[in-house]
This record gives C-alpha cells, sequence and structure tokens, in this order.
C-alpha cells in the first residue's frame, strides 16, 4: 500500500465531514478501481455518509414529538467523531469498519 492510497482513503473518510456523501462518492469513482484500500475505505465512507442521511430524517421526523431534537445532535457529534476516527485510521494503513453503519455499496 502506497502514501497516495492511505492519503486518499483518509481524504474518503475526512471529505464526509465537509461535504456529506459527495467527496467519498469522488474518490470511489476516480481513485477505487487503481487501489482496493481506497475503494473499501471509501465504500465504507460513501455508506456512512447514506447511513447518516437516513438517520437525520428520521430525526428530523422525530423533532415533531421532541424526541428528534436530542437525536439531532447525538447524530451530529456522533458522527463527526467516528469520521475523525476513521480519518486517522485510514491514515495509519487500516481498514476502519463503522461501528453504525448500513453497508449498501460494496
Amino acid at each position: 500500500m502506497t502514501q497516495d492510497d492511505r492519503t486518499f482513503g483518509m481524504l474518503s473518510h475526512l471529505l464526509g465531514i465537509f461535504t456529506g456523501f459527495l467527496g467519498p462518492l469522488i474518490i470511489f469513482f476516480v481513485k477505487g478501481k487503481e487501489s482496493p484500500f481506497v475503494r473499501d475505505q471509501s465504500a465504507e465512507a460513501l455508506n456512512f455518509q447514506i447511513t447518516l442521511i437516513i438517520a437525520y430524517l428520521v430525526s428530523g421526523i422525530l423533532t415533531l414529538i421532541l424526541i428528534g431534537i436530542v437525536l439531532l445532535f447525538v447524530v451530529a457529534v456522533g458522527s463527526i467523531i467516528f469520521m475523525i476516527i476513521a480519518t486517522l485510521a485510514a491514515n495509519r494503513g487500516e481498514a476502519y469498519r463503522y461501528p453504525i453503519n448500513i453497508r449498501m455499496v460494496k
């Protein structure tokens, strides 16, 4: 595994903080064919971003009964923590798996 592989694996997770699913999606299609590590980590980051969209939608609906306000906060803080942990792991060359993730993209 090269330094470029680790860098793009790291960027897959890091860009999720700033661009949502677009950053991991672009890396998945542009660099995913060149490296199995980058493909794996960009797919994992993309799946996590899709899972977050679902979590935000459910939390948004649940704001009608007030519990959603707490859930929105928990999802936001938890997602940033998990993405930072994933970014650091990918930078070390470790394949990271999010503990809560719906794996749709393989």
